[in-house]
């Protein structure tokens, strides 16, 4: 399957709204990038954050240096054009996570459910490496992902559930589990989600 042809398709066809990770209020994400307690001045990266609002409060709350990553730009030109002029105070990147690469090195890598769709171990690695060279010592990394028990698919793709102890073998003993924390995500059309936060501090 072509990824990124999925991923355009969906929001050519759909709007934010209409999709079942649609967030009015990214509360979570909020709350534990706050628990951080970073300057306004710090690097922040929302992998996968596409047309999600939870930029349009980080800009609310004073950061920044904001970058907004996704497969799809179809999902990037939503959040440009319902931020307006605001839009340009954010760097923006058409990109596939595992293959990223970046001189930047980020204080919060922020991911709400793209590392839960890395089926194939041979992605996970890819994306763990570039999490590994991004992200500052000392900086964090927020991952959300569905909870064990929970869906076994989303948006027609598989995906692979996560716990804490489960999450943290993942990304291995450079990361330390200080935070975490459950969501019960009601969709727009009214179902229940079950998703697990989880944020690390890289040693």
């Amino acid at each position: 399957m072509n990824k990124k042809a999925h991923w355009e398709n969906i929001y050519q066809n759909k709007s934010p709204e209409e999709v079942s990770w649609y967030q009015n209020a990214p509360t979570i994400s909020l709350d534990l990038i706050g628990a951080c307690s970073l300057t306004h001045d710090a690097e922040m990266i929302d992998v996968g954050g596409g047309a999600s609002t939870l930029v349009d409060r980080l800009l609310e709350k004073g950061y920044k240096h904001l970058t907004v990553l996704d497969l799809s730009e179809n999902a990037l030109e939503h959040s440009k054009k319902r931020l307006g002029n605001k839009a340009t105070l954010i760097e923006w990147l058409v990109e596939d996570i595992t293959q990223f690469s970046t001189l930047k090195r980020y204080d919060i890598w922020h991911d709400r459910a793209v590392f839960h769709f890395l089926t194939h171990e041979s992605d996970r690695e890819k994306y763990k490496n570039v999490l590994n060279r991004s992200v500052k010592v000392g900086g964090y990394v927020m991952i959300a992902a569905f909870a064990m028990g929970g869906a076994t698919k989303c948006s027609g793709l598989d995906i692979v559930q996560y716990d804490a102890e489960k999450l943290k073998n993942e990304l291995g003993d450079n990361f330390i589990l200080i935070k975490q924390c459950t969501e019960n995500h009601v969709t727009p059309s009214g179902n229940i989600q079950n998703f697990g936060y989880f944020l690390f501090l890289k040693n």
